[in-house]
């Protein structure tokens, strides 16, 4: 992707974010924990409403669907405060021709207001199937579940001290936080001597969240003759039908994508089928994840992946990149040049002219020619 783009193979967030945090905790939960407050005493002011208001309001999955119909069911306008997420999603179920939807807020828009996404599914649109609820009773041992505990509380103080970088050369989650890292670092002996039970976990635990965990801790298993396990066990958890699963399988993948890239001789093979559905997800935070994996690895262009993007989810690639907040949009928008066939010099510079039209309106009407 030359080196535009580089720094993103060995440095990003941390491991939670506010989107993450709202699937974690309850969307009303995270309204509360995001403003502190809700209502705050100003002197001489009386009470001063300080909940987190909508900025910025995008609409995905809506091909058949009217897309002011969708606004109207959701009764919510830039300022507004942020609606319940739960009611939303009733009224917005209930407009014709929609199967389902999901909200998702994420901050951040203009002046520290939310960006609200609302992911609707349409009747006969393409969807990702998820893999049946596991039964089972497997569990991880105490040491590397209580670590992964610890983990999460150590990386949502590093956010808050603005210290939330990690190193992925390795092929797993380093944190430059210090205390972050020394728990990353006794995964590894962990990771081996359980890697059979943590892919048992992720297959065949009925608790989510000793799925998730499993998923995360995963990245941190032994290469070479369990490089296999290891890709198979994430790629099946992306399918999860748990955000919480899903998104942690996703975060080790990243890492193990980077190391695979760097480190050849580790075996590892990723391959990009079901990165592709995920675009197809009602989930904003499903797209915006395979949008990243799926930039690593179409970075060779090999014709059979950029083929599978284009023939299973153009159309979901063309509206994210067409998405407002630009750190959101861009790995749709490279991806979407790639499909075009522009080379990354055109890609970068579209983008950095701010016309991202040049590309996109082409694969627009490529697509209605060969659908005529």
């Amino acid at each position: 992707m030359g080196t535009w783009l580089k720094a993103s193979l060995t440095k990003r967030r941390g491991l939670t974010s506010h989107t993450e945090i709202v699937n974690k905790i309850g969307f009303s939960a995270f309204v509360l924990s995001f403003a502190g407050v809700c209502l705050a005493q100003t002197a001489g002011s009386g009470v001063v409403d300080v909940s987190p208001r909508v900025g910025v309001i995008e609409v995905f999955g809506a091909r058949k669907v009217a897309v002011h119909k969708i606004l109207l069911a959701l009764a919510a306008k830039p300022g507004d405060p942020l609606p319940g997420a739960e009611a939303a999603e009733d009224r917005i179920n209930k407009v014709g021709g929609v199967l389902a939807s999901r909200l998702e807020a994420v901050c951040c828009a203009s002046g520290g207001q939310m960006i609200l996404y609302v992911g609707v599914e349409e009747r006969d649109a393409p969807r990702l199937e998820f893999n049946p609820v596991p039964t089972g009773d497997a569990r991880l041992p105490n040491a590397l579940y209580d670590g992964y505990l610890s983990l999460l509380e150590t990386a949502e103080g590093s956010i808050r001290g603005r210290n939330a970088d990690e190193d992925l050369t390795n092929g797993y989650s380093l944190m430059a936080d210090p205390d972050g890292r020394i728990i990353q670092q006794g995964f590894i002996p962990l990771a081996e001597e359980n890697l059979k039970l943590l892919d048992q976990v992720v297959r065949e635990s009925a608790d989510p969240e000793q799925r998730a965990a499993a998923a995360y801790l995963l990245q941190y298993g032994p290469r070479g003759r369990s490089s296999k396990i290891i890709a198979d066990a994430l790629q099946y958890a992306v399918r999860d039908q748990e955000d919480v699963v899903r998104k942690s399988a996703m975060r080790a993948l990243r890492a193990v994508t980077v190391g695979a890239k760097l480190h050849p001789e580790q075996g590892m093979t990723i391959e990009p089928t079901w990165f592709v559905e995920m675009l197809n997800s009602v989930v904003w935070s499903d797209r915006r994840s395979a949008s990243q994996e799926l930039v690593e690895l179409s970075e060779d262009r090999k014709p059979e992946t950029l083929e599978l993007i284009r023939e299973r989810a153009l159309s979901s690639v063309v509206e994210m990149a067409r998405w407002h907040t630009l750190d959101h949009a861009l790995p749709a928008f490279i991806l979407a040049g790639r499909i075009g066939g522009f080379d990354e010099k055109q890609i970068k510079d579209a983008w950095s002219r701010e016309d991202r039209e040049s590309i996109l309106s082409e694969l627009t009407e490529k697509k209605g020619k060969k659908r005529k």
